[in-house]
Formats: C-alpha cells, sequence, structure tokens
C-alpha cells in the first residue's frame, strides 16, 4: 500500500461497517437526543458530519509527524474552539508573505486556499467554505473548496428500539436542592445495530487540496480505530467490523501507463456493483439481532472475479 507523498491517482470506494452496543451512536438534537432514526422504517441512522468528526478527533489525538516544512500538515480547520475565519485570515497573510507584491488578486485567492490544504487535514480530505470572511476570499471560486473524501450517512441493517434509561445522582447542582436525596436524569441508548455507510475517494478533487496517498493511510487509520479513542458513557461500545476498500488499479499494461493512470482515475467498474458484493444478513433463526454474531457477512469477490482493473483491500484484516 503506497504511503507516500504522492497526490492520491487510484479511486477508491470502501464500505464501512460498524456496530453500537447500549449506546447511542448519534443523537438527534430535535428529538432531545433521541438515537437518529428513519421514521418509515426505524432503521438507525449516524450522520456523515459525525463519521467525520471521530475521523477529526483520532487525527488530532495521534497527528502524524510532519514531513517536511513544506510538507502537509495535520493540524485541524474545524475543531473545538476554533474561529474559522481568523484561520482563513491568518492563511491569506502566510500565503501573500511567499507572493510578489504586485501579484493578483486571484493569484491571492489561490494561494491562501493552497495554504489552507496544506495545513489542514480535515480541508484538504473534506473540504470546506473559505470565503466567510469579510477578506480577499469572499465571493471567490477559491474560497469553495470539494473534499476527495465523503462520507454518505449510516443506516443499521434492522429497525432498531431506542430506549430511554432513568439514572439518579447522589449529588445536588445548587445549594437550595441539599435536601433532595438524589437528582434525576435520563439517557437514549440502543441496545444493539449494526450500521454500513460508504466512504469515496475522487483522485479528481485530490489534485485540487493535495491530498496525498500518505493521508489516505491516514484516512483508514483513523477509519479503523475511530471509536477506540473516543469513547464516552453515552454511546457504549462502538466497533468497526468491516473496511472493504475497492481500489481502482486500470487494467493496462505497464508499457500504456498513461491510459492506465486514466482508468485508475476514472475507476474501472460502479461502485455501486462493487459495494454490492458485500452481503450482510441475519442468520437463520434470528429475529431481534444482539451481537455481531447474530449476522453473517459475506463477500461475494472471495469466490467470484472482480472486474478487470480493481483490486479489494480489507483494511479491517
Amino acid at each position: 500500500m503506497n504511503q507516500t507523498n504522492d497526490v492520491v491517482t487510484n479511486r477508491h470506494d470502501v464500505l464501512l461497517l460498524f456496530e453500537v452496543t447500549n449506546g447511542n451512536p448519534n443523537g438527534d438534537p430535535d428529538a432531545g437526543n433521541l438515537p437518529r432514526l428513519d421514521p418509515n422504517s426505524n432503521r438507525g441512522i449516524v450522520s456523515d458530519v459525525c463519521l467525520k468528526r471521530k475521523v477529526r478527533n483520532f487525527v488530532e489525538t495521534f497527528p502524524p509527524v510532519r514531513s517536511s516544512a513544506e510538507g502537509n500538515g495535520y493540524n485541524l480547520f474545524v475543531r473545538q474552539g476554533a474561529v474559522l475565519n481568523n484561520e482563513i485570515t491568518n492563511g491569506i497573510e502566510k500565503s501573500g508573505e511567499r507572493l510578489a507584491s504586485d501579484a493578483s488578486k486571484t493569484q491571492r485567492q489561490e494561494a491562501a486556499m493552497k495554504w489552507l490544504c496544506r495545513e489542514f487535514f480535515d480541508v484538504r480530505a473534506f473540504g470546506g467554505v473559505l470565503s466567510t470572511g469579510a477578506d480577499i476570499m469572499k465571493g471567490s471560486a477559491w474560497g469553495q473548496v470539494r473534499g476527495p473524501v465523503q462520507f454518505t450517512f449510516g443506516q443499521s441493517f434492522d429497525a432498531i428500539t431506542p430506549l430511554e434509561i432513568s439514572i439518579t445522582r447522589g449529588a445536588v447542582t445548587k445549594t437550595e436542592d441539599i435536601e433532595k436525596e438524589r437528582t434525576m436524569g435520563n439517557k437514549h441508548i440502543v441496545p444493539y445495530a449494526l450500521y454500513a455507510a460508504k466512504v469515496y475517494v475522487s483522485p479528481a478533487f485530490a489534485e485540487r487540496t493535495n491530498f496525498t496517498n500518505a493521508d489516505l493511510e491516514v484516512l483508514f487509520d483513523a477509519l479503523n480505530h475511530m471509536f477506540e479513542h473516543d469513547r464516552s458513557a453515552a454511546r457504549g461500545e462502538m466497533v468497526v467490523r468491516g473496511i472493504y476498500d475497492f481500489e481502482h488499479v486500470g487494467t493496462q499494461h505497464e508499457n500504456n501507463a498513461e491510459q492506465n493512470r486514466r482508468e485508475a482515475r476514472l475507476g474501472c467498474a460502479h461502485a455501486h456493483k462493487l459495494l454490492e458484493g458485500i452481503g450482510v444478513q441475519l442468520r437463520d433463526g434470528v429475529e431481534f439481532p444482539q451481537s455481531f454474531a447474530n449476522y453473517e457477512v459475506s463477500c461475494k469477490w472471495d469466490t467470484a472475479d472482480l472486474p478487470p482493473g480493481v483490486r479489494l483491500n480489507k483494511r479491517h484484516e
């Protein structure tokens, strides 16, 4: 697997399987922090924003060593307490130091965007809106960055039954409540659910943000450990059960490198056909899943040939 600082040139289509046991994987603030669910099917939902937050948390906790002063940095643009417009202004100032005094407005906008992509992993991976301040980026085409890494919503394979659990506390918050024996509260949990989300990596957008193969390895490392170092009482036990990475490598002989690069960039098969080759179903006799053991996960591509030009990397193994 390539861990170089070369820009990603291969398309990746990824299926992510993860589970929750006695926890709330993604509370809905519009519903009293109940676990998100689809009202039509009662299947659980985890937002793409929630999943990207877990990736950010991992990168913030375990940032890779920067290869050089000119290499990509692993700071985070969207983080607790950050003032985004201040970060953008700083990027404009820092990038402007290397420009000629007569540089055009467009050149300054492009330089600022590239500086912010280089410094911040999440801008480089997920994109961002950099035109929110009253500076040269406002209204600029360089102020809208579409990242190469895009998540879908996660959705459970079966209906979930959210539970509201009452809890008590033996201490009080205010002095006037000192006579109370205890205070009451509640928390919402999902007893068990297995979810799937999809992740897509586009080399076309990687070129624009300088998202490298080293960055891609950081992403997969984060997906593998996204719940291991982000535990809380609210989320209970969350575990990643599968990362199926379909990498498009091209079908051409090495003598036709340019055409092979085009195929790998464009993709050699439709994503949905590849991802549908991973089957998840309840085992016989199981009506209400209570653990991962109640599911059978099958990979069609273990016995069938993958479409030409596609390689399956099981990143969870």
